[in-house]
């Protein structure tokens, strides 16, 4: 009986920290990638599955956000980048605010939009935290990066907030930092994702010994990394051999089944090149969906895939919602069990293997046009014209692929 009170204990605590809105987050350093382009990089972890990428004007600067598909998506931002190379994106900490008895609470995405409203650099973002009224009503990472190759973290509770520079070797010694949902500078008895801080850490070691920096090796190693570096979990070991239903635990991976979307957002080589700044973005889930690429140049006309329409839904956020279904079949108790078969299996009709190659012919046509932008043999109208293939192509290969119907 003892037993199977603990067992069920643990199960609960697993669940409870399983739903647990979180994140896993990166900056690389323009220092070290091959481009001198900083990244910066979200995997969106949330109980709100419905995201989209939107256009504001509404501020100092034209500016693209991540947001949540619902009744109030102007008010926040989840993580974007404005007109200046000026990006940021967030994971909850947990540990900032221990004993702070302050009710104001969950103001992250109200404080990155109006950064992206108006700020250029870091240090117009740290005049606004210091600015800011107290209380700021947050528990938070802050990962920034603009144009002039600034990168930091900004590890930021109700009334202080502790800086990270990514930039300086005693902080980043190898050119980069990652974030979970812990703060290092608070209380490390309290928080949450440290497996999550783990399996990234190993993940970015391999890519900074292979010199592996692009957005679609980084998305693969880790919104679809399927390593457990606790439990040395790894299930491409033992991929099923057909789609015969095949359920593996599945908590605490980098994806998650709370995992909304990730974003990527590559930045300027210096102030100059802020105009070519660009995120990359997957909505709905990682393993069920694929990576596209948003301009600021390009203008305020997104993708119809990846904008909203009138009803507050993304047709390409919609269509990955519907195979993650088919992962997660089990309601209630089964929530924590992932059917892999779906996603991988050895006659490679998973969803995930399935739409790897069409995310490899938007890498593909996306890169040539990112090297023209470079060189400034590119406009908005090129990029607009690229936008329009996308939407096709995304049609067209989720109705041969699975009969759905996209845009």
């Amino acid at each position: 009986m003892k037993i199977r009170i603990i067992v069920l204990l643990i199960l609960i605590f697993a669940e409870i920290n399983n739903t647990a809105e979180g994140c896993t987050t990166f900056i690389i350093s323009g220092k070290i990638t091959p481009d001198g382009k900083p990244l910066l990089y979200k995997n969106r972890d949330t109980d709100v599955m419905d995201n989209a990428l939107a256009w504001f004007n509404d501020g100092k600067y034209d500016y693209i956000g991540l947001v949540t598909c619902d009744s109030v998506w102007k008010n926040n931002v989840w993580g974007g980048y404005n007109s200046t190379g000026f990006a940021i994106i967030n994971s909850a900490a947990y540990n900032n605010n221990i004993g702070d008895t302050t009710k104001l609470e969950d103001q992250e995405g109200v404080i990155m939009k109006m950064a992206l409203r108006y700020c250029r650099t870091l240090s117009d973002f740290e005049n606004l935290l210091d600015t800011l009224p107290k209380p700021l009503g947050v528990d938070a990472n802050f990962g920034v990066i603009d144009a002039s190759g600034g990168a930091a973290y900004y590890e930021t509770g109700n009334f202080r907030y502790v800086k990270y520079d990514v930039n300086d070797p005693s902080v980043a010694p190898n050119g980069y930092l990652i974030r979970t949902n812990h703060s290092l500078s608070g209380d490390l008895t309290k928080g949450f994702g440290f497996c999550r801080y783990n399996t990234a850490s190993l993940a970015m070691n391999e890519a900074v010994t292979n010199h592996q920096f692009t957005p679609e090796y980084l998305f693969d190693h880790f919104s679809r990394n399927l390593f457990h570096s606790t439990t040395k979990t790894n299930l491409w070991d033992n991929v099923p051999k057909d789609t015969t239903s095949d359920f593996r635990f599945f908590i605490d991976f980098i994806p998650r089944r709370i995992t909304a979307s990730a974003i990527m957002i590559v930045g300027a080589q210096d102030e100059k090149h802020a105009e070519n700044t660009m995120m990359w973005t997957i909505l709905g889930f990682p393993l069920t969906s694929v990576a596209i690429p948003v301009w600021i140049k390009g203008g305020s006309q997104l993708p119809v895939s990846a904008r909203m329409k009138e009803d507050l839904h993304s047709p390409l956020c919609d269509a990955a919602l519907r195979l993650k279904k088919d992962c997660f079949p089990i309601l209630i108790e089964g929530q924590n069990y992932i059917n892999l078969s779906v996603v991988i299996n050895q006659q490679k009709t998973g969803y995930m293997q399935l739409l790897k190659p069409v995310e490899n012919k938007i890498f593909s046509e996306a890169n040539k046009m990112i090297s023209e932008l470079d060189k400034g043999k590119k406009s908005k109208r090129d990029i607009q014209e690229y936008y329009s293939w996308l939407d096709s192509f995304l049609t067209e290969s989720f109705k041969e692929s699975f009969n759905i119907k996209l845009n």
